[in-house]
């Protein structure tokens, strides 16, 4: 709370921005409520479960909130390479922090709430011991599918495939958050699916290709489309929150999720990913078509959490000035050579 004051002025004073302000003060100052109440009182545990629900649905809308308050902030004062810098930085942390919240949150209620059952039954809160990365694969493609054929009345196929290389006539299991994984599947499916149905005929859809494979560190999930690829001088742009190759959408508009929408999908899976100090990386070759490859740790002792702090370093990422370059820096856009010819 005490960072989001570091952002520049007029992207605070926008509305949507400073919403997103109330609602963490509001679930602070009902947090603060239970600071002197017996945790021995069951009456005070039932009414802190659903306290914590209540916190949870207030912030249900954080993330498109929060977009639609950059786009209000870009539309009335345009870019600059600083600010972009700030907002990236922090709702990288905004984010991360929001991913821990939320986890906390569902832990205790599935755990201290007796009306909740975890899905699957073997799970420990939203913790699965056993979570079969195969189904989650299958789960987020055919829901991504369902979506898919709404807009475009069409979908690509699913080619999967495992390498256990622990077990080799076992599937693929680790302990893991499904949720989380499912997530991070899911925007990559839609992105896959829309890359290669804007980019092939109907009746021609090459497949998208899962291959999943764990060693003795790393389990690896590798998303593989034929849609067209994307430049390489954008691809750093893919996982800034201020680019998105769609047009954005309206807060209000709920007929139906969004295909595509404000840009965060891939950032923020990306923070799912990095959450248990994994990571999303996206290889793409433009023409043909783009590989994104998510890793998780293979061992449950290695995923520990990975959490912003607030310090003077974090302060002072907030005050970087642009330093000139050192290297010569061409154009970010390709020359038009038709303008020289037409001088010429």
């Amino acid at each position: 709370m005490k960072e989001i004051n570091l952002l520049p002025d007029r992207l605070l004073t926008t509305p949507s921005v400073q919403m997103v302000q109330s609602w963490y003060i509001q679930s602070l100052m009902d947090m603060l409520d239970f600071l002197d109440k017996s945790p021995d009182d069951y009456g005070v545990l039932a009414e802190f479960v659903t306290t914590l629900e209540n916190i949870r649905n207030r912030h249900n809308d954080v993330v498109p909130t929060m977009a639609q308050g950059v786009l209000e902030y870009k539309e009335a004062f345009g870019e600059d390479p600083i600010t972009n810098q700030n907002i990236q930085y922090f709702l990288d942390r905004l984010y991360m922090s929001r991913i821990s919240i939320r986890m906390l949150i569902n832990q205790h209620t599935l755990v201290f709430d007796g009306a909740m059952k975890p899905v699957p039954p073997s799970a420990i809160g939203s913790i699965d011991p056993h979570c079969n990365v195969a189904e989650v694969v299958r789960d987020a493609y055919e829901n991504a599918k369902a979506l898919c054929e709404q807009y475009y009345l069409t979908s690509p196929d699913l080619v999967l495939k495992e390498l256990n290389t622990k077990n080799r006539m076992q599937p693929i299991s680790i302990v893991y958050v499904p949720s989380h994984l499912y997530h991070m599947l899911f925007e990559l499916f839609k992105n896959a699916m829309r890359a290669t149905i804007e980019s092939h005929d109907d009746y021609n859809l090459p497949p998208v290709e899962v291959m999943v494979a764990i060693g003795g560190e790393d389990l690896s999930i590798k998303v593989s489309d034929r849609g067209g690829g994307v430049p390489f001088r954008k691809m750093e742009k893919l996982f800034s929150y201020m680019y998105s190759t769609a047009p954005a959408p309206q807060i209000g508009e709920h007929d139906r999720p969004p295909l595509a929408g404000f840009g965060y999908g891939l950032p923020i899976s990306r923070l799912y990913a990095q959450y248990f100090q994994g990571d999303l990386q996206l290889y793409s070759m433009e023409g043909y078509g783009t590989d994104a490859i998510i890793h998780l740790k293979a061992l449950s002792t290695d995923s520990v959490e990975r959490l912003p702090v607030y310090n003077k370093t974090a302060k002072r990422n907030y005050k970087v000035s642009q330093m000139a370059d050192d290297w010569c820096v061409p154009t970010k856009e390709p020359l038009d050579l038709a303008v020289f010819r037409l001088s010429k």
